[in-house]
């Protein structure tokens, strides 16, 4: 696995996940609207704020923030279990080379795929936490009286909650998705690059926001 081919495989499905990630975050700055993700981050703060114009609707909001964070509690216990397999398949590889001397550390095309597996594990796992931590924050806001003071006092913040753990759920399940071509690299290298370009494709296809958004 150490021929020329087998690195222009290694290199061109990273460059495809990179330059996916590149696009998603110029657009992010410059044009955010042709994003689904801004657009539902609009949608989340707009149905916290309609439900706290409605004394009673404390436990439909409690239910929704729930089953949010059950989701997002299963998708950061999978990144979990996947970092933890992906540590046990890439320890022998990481102890040889660098316990090797400084001068003889060679890094195998094998090696490069794991340590980017293990990157986007991590920022799942991570990304998923946090959007666990403030789903169930917004969760205690939303359980509040309408009409209380306390819920007037916490009620931006409740706003804020609810994006933030939106937009970290959605980045924690694209890194999750990204996994399927570094994967299919690792087993067959030439195999990484063409799912690469369809796990982009089609991720790009829901995260653009159009005429079709509702489908999204």
């Amino acid at each position: 696995m150490n021929s020329s081919w087998t690195w222009t495989a290694v290199a061109t499905t990273v460059a495809v996940l990179a330059l996916y990630e590149a696009v998603l975050f110029f657009l992010q700055k410059r044009q955010p609207d042709r994003l689904a993700r801004a657009q539902h981050a609009s949608l989340r703060e707009d149905w916290f704020l309609a439900l706290s114009q409605h004394p009673g609707s404390e436990v439909l909001a409690v239910q929704t923030l729930r089953n949010s964070l059950m989701s997002a509690t299963v998708l950061a216990s999978t990144a979990a279990l996947g970092l933890m397999g992906t540590v046990t398949l890439a320890a022998p590889s990481l102890h040889a080379t660098f316990h090797a001397e400084p001068g003889a550390w060679s890094f195998s095309p094998r090696l490069v795929l794991e340590l980017v597996l293990l990157a986007l594990l991590f920022a799942s796992l991570v990304s998923t936490m946090m959007a666990v931590r403030f789903f169930n924050h917004a969760g205690f806001i939303g359980g509040m009286p309408v009409d209380s003071s306390a819920r007037s006092r916490w009620n931006a913040s409740g706003v804020r909650y609810v994006r933030r753990a939106g937009v970290l759920y959605g980045v924690g399940l694209r890194q999750l998705v990204l996994v399927v071509p570094v994967v299919a690299a690792i087993l067959l290298p030439w195999a990484g690059p063409v799912a690469a370009m369809v796990v982009v494709a089609v991720l790009f296809s829901f995260d653009r926001y159009g005429d079709h958004a509702d489908e999204q």
